[in-house]
C-alpha cells in the first residue's frame, strides 16, 4: 500500500496518508461503507449523479461539525442532481445522532468504520490515527473524479468555493 507524508498535518506534526493518491480525470474507486442504519450502501447507488464526496476525520469535531452543516446548506442550492456524502470512520450509530441533533438532511453520511477500504481507495486514511484525512473529491455522472482538495492542516476547514464551482459546472 502506497504512504505518502507531508501532504497533511495536525498540530504541526506531519501525518501518513495510506492507500492510492488519486488525480483529476481518474475513474472514482467503486466503495460499500455502511449507513447509519448499518445497511451497506454501494457506490453504484449514486451512479448517474453529480457526487461530492467529503472525507472527515469525526463528526464530533468542530470542523468536521462546521463542514457537513456546510455542506448540509450548500446541498439544498445545488439540486436532486448533486449528493453529498460525508464518509468518516464514525461508528454508525455516532453518525445518526450527530444528524439527528445538527438537523442534517442533505448530507448522507457514511462509515468506513468496517474495514477502512474507503480511506485506502481513495488515498486518505491516515496511518497514525486510523482516521480520515479531510479532503474532498467532486465525481461527474460517469464516475470521473474531476476536482481534488486535501486539506493540508486537519483542523482547517476546506476552501468551499472551488468545490461548489466543480459541482455546479457538471450539473
Amino acid at each position: 500500500m502506497a504512504e505518502r507524508t507531508g501532504l497533511v498535518s495536525v498540530g504541526g506534526n506531519p501525518l501518513t496518508l495510506v492507500g492510492t493518491p488519486l488525480s483529476v480525470g481518474d475513474k472514482a474507486p467503486a466503495f460499500t461503507l455502511a449507513a447509519n442504519d448499518l445497511s451497506p450502501v454501494d457506490s453504484s447507488t449514486y451512479d448517474g449523479k453529480v457526487r461530492i464526496i467529503a472525507a472527515v476525520a469525526s463528526l464530533d469535531t468542530g470542523t468536521c461539525d462546521t463542514e457537513t452543516r456546510r455542506f448540509n446548506e450548500e446541498a439544498s442550492k445545488l439540486g436532486d442532481d448533486v449528493v453529498v456524502l460525508t464518509v468518516s470512520m464514525d461508528l454508525p450509530f455516532a453518525q445518526a445522532r450527530w444528524c439527528a441533533s445538527a438537523g442534517i438532511d442533505r448530507v448522507v453520511t457514511l462509515s468506513d468504520y468496517r474495514d477502512g477500504s474507503f480511506g485506502d481507495a481513495y488515498g486518505v486514511f491516515i496511518k497514525e490515527n486510523g482516521l480520515l484525512a479531510r479532503s474532498v473529491f467532486v465525481v461527474d455522472r460517469e464516475g470521473v473524479i474531476q476536482y481534488i482538495q486535501i486539506v493540508p492542516v486537519l483542523s482547517d476547514e476546506p476552501d468551499y468555493e472551488p468545490v461548489l464551482d466543480a459541482a455546479r459546472k457538471l450539473v
